[in-house]
């Protein structure tokens, strides 16, 4: 019976709003974003790169791509999971992110793992 690779990772996202870096008088405004990527697949898998788009609340889009994550390309076996804090500044108070890892699997097939949307925003402060 042939056995059936699956390329296959998760990935979960945490934010949080960082008031102590973050400036409203001058629209600047500072999110911590933790992930966890993990693999659900059966054959490891390596993240090469990142591919990041990171809308504001005007609808200004910003586009980064890069090597690894946080400074690392981390090589995970099947079940393993890699988690890193990393962080993005906005001009606006509420923004979204959104992208993919590309990932290349130990027997050379590539493939990309989505990195679903998820909301940055300040949170309310009520008087």
């Amino acid at each position: 019976m042939p056995t059936h690779k699956h390329y296959e990772f998760s990935v979960s996202v945490e934010t949080a709003f960082v008031p102590e870096q973050s400036d409203e008088a001058q629209n600047r405004f500072v999110f911590a974003y933790t992930i966890v990527i993990t693999n659900t697949g059966s054959i490891p898998a390596q993240l090469i790169s990142r591919h990041w788009v990171i809308t504001d609340g005007n609808n200004e889009v910003q586009e980064v791509r890069g090597l690894g994550v946080v400074g690392v390309q981390p090589l995970l076996q099947p079940g393993e999971h890699f988690q890193y804090t990393s962080g993005t500044v906005l001009t606006t108070p509420v923004g979204t992110m959104r992208g993919s890892y590309q990932m290349t699997a130990e027997d050379g097939t590539q493939f990309d793992t989505p990195i679903p949307a998820f909301t940055l925003s300040m949170p309310r402060v009520l008087h």
